[in-house]
């Protein structure tokens, strides 16, 4: 018997439609703006795309996933390195490689959703176990750690203890929100930290308001059209750099499928289908990088709001989008997000980036994972310091595979080749009771 105070298909009244949507948009809103606020891109585009990608979603998914599309993290170091960074303004250096990248990647999960469609799902489940995808999302975090750390402390190559102190406490308000609080308010600290940070930030002077006074009340977000924008050219750089990543994207909407079907009491890879969930957020990114938005994901933060408020209507969700969108056009609120310090970002990126990294070596603890068996051993030391380490696999001047990519294909690699697979996967408990 479900426990939904409005199940999936239930329609809100008008009052609770509007509170319960900007709900789920404010779960997503401080993620969802950061990652483009990190690679370069657009706030609006990142906001405009994720209320479309989500729309999407749900009309391919069949109106039975309650799920919200936001920027995914996976792929901010491989979007850094294939748009050669950022210019002194904080923009993308060549942000069209990152958007042929993402589209390709959006193409690589209707790939795999059309073979899952076909032959089921199970074979997935043996290339990524938890041993290789646990390290790789342990080297997203760990890898990014660097850069939230400059962030947070220099500006301009220079340490500033007034703009680290911003960073400080923008990381310990996301921190007490995380922890200390309850229901609702404890779904969205990154939204909080920055709201915090931010304040902090206008009371030391470190906050640049000319954004604003420049902003018009109604604009155009900034889209990125192939063939407008920039010259759509597919390169082996960008295909190697951006598509490894969905071993790990597509193991986590595996997993965000597995608890969004606990919480609601519905097995959502048999109905309405793994392939559908990921050809749904494929195209979800495929959309957004059409018009310059980062790649997509389905985001846990929602699924938190809806395991508090057992509110589990899609038509909520299908809301939330809408004002996603609806908010993306409002000039004056987009130029308050771009006057948001790059210490208070740093801030919310240091917490952020090491829930990332302690993800993965949450994966590992809960699928109890034996570390005294050689096997293992090996594949998660390999992954972990090829990726956080840089290692660069050079084929060609203009081809190469580098950091988290390179680390994802050998560990998928390694554990097809090394011997021992079965005795790796039985978990540590039952191990140390059969050598007892």
């Amino acid at each position: 018997m479900s426990n939904a105070v409005l199940d999936i298909k239930d329609k809100p009244t008008g009052l609770q439609l509007v509170t319960l949507s900007f709900q789920h948009m404010f779960a997503m809103f401080g993620s969802t703006i950061l990652v483009p606020q990190l690679v370069g891109l657009s706030p609006a585009i990142a906001l405009l795309t994720s209320g479309i990608a989500t729309l999407f979603f749900l009309l391919i998914t069949k109106f039975q996933v309650p799920a919200y599309l936001g920027s995914s993290f996976a792929f901010i170091a491989p979007i850094l390195l294939v748009a050669g960074g950022l210019n002194k303004d904080g923009t993308s250096v060549n942000p069209g490689h990152a958007m042929i990248g993402a589209m390709a990647v959006g193409l690589t999960y209707g790939i795999v959703a059309l073979i899952i469609w076909k032959s089921g799902y199970k074979w997935i489940m043996k290339i990524l176990p938890p041993i290789v995808v646990g390290p790789v999302i342990m080297v997203i975090g760990l890898g990014l750690s660097g850069t939230a750390v400059n962030m947070a402390m220099n500006v301009d190559g220079n340490y500033s203890f007034l703009h680290f102190s911003a960073a400080l406490v923008t990381v310990f308000t996301a921190i007490i929100f995380t922890i200390a609080f309850k229901g609702i308010l404890s779904t969205m600290p990154i939204l909080m930290g920055l709201i915090v940070g931010y304040i902090y930030s206008m009371i030391i002077g470190i906050v640049d308001y000319t954004p604003i006074a420049a902003a018009k009340f109604f604009t155009t977000p900034d889209f990125l059209i192939p063939g407008v924008h920039y010259e759509f050219e597919i390169t082996s750089k960008i295909l190697l750099a951006m598509v490894p990543i969905v071993i790990v994207t597509i193991s986590e909407h595996i997993g965000h499928q597995l608890v969004l079907g606990k919480v609601v009491e519905r097995d959502y890879i048999k109905e309405p289908g793994l392939h559908r969930s990921l050809l749904g957020d494929g195209l979800g990114t495929f959309l957004s990088a059409l018009i310059g938005g980062p790649p997509k994901t389905t985001y846990g933060e929602n699924i938190g709001v809806l395991a508090i408020t057992r509110v589990y209507s899609v038509y909520v969700i299908a809301g939330a989008a809408v004002v996603a969108i609806v908010l993306s056009f409002f000039g004056q609120a987009m130029a308050v997000i771009a006057t948001i310090p790059t210490a208070v970002l740093g801030g919310v990126s240091i917490l952020l980036f090491g829930i990332i990294a302690a993800s993965g070596l949450r994966m590992l603890v809960d699928n109890r994972i034996d570390f005294g068996n050689s096997r293992n051993l090996v594949i998660a030391s390999v992954i972990l310091v090829i990726g956080i380490g840089g290692a660069k696999f050079v084929i060609s001047e203009s081809l190469s595979v580098e950091g988290m990519a390179l680390a994802a294909i050998i560990g998928v690699l390694l554990n097809a080749i090394l011997p021992g697979k079965e005795e790796a996967a039985i978990p540590v408990q039952e191990n140390q009771h059969k050598n007892s």
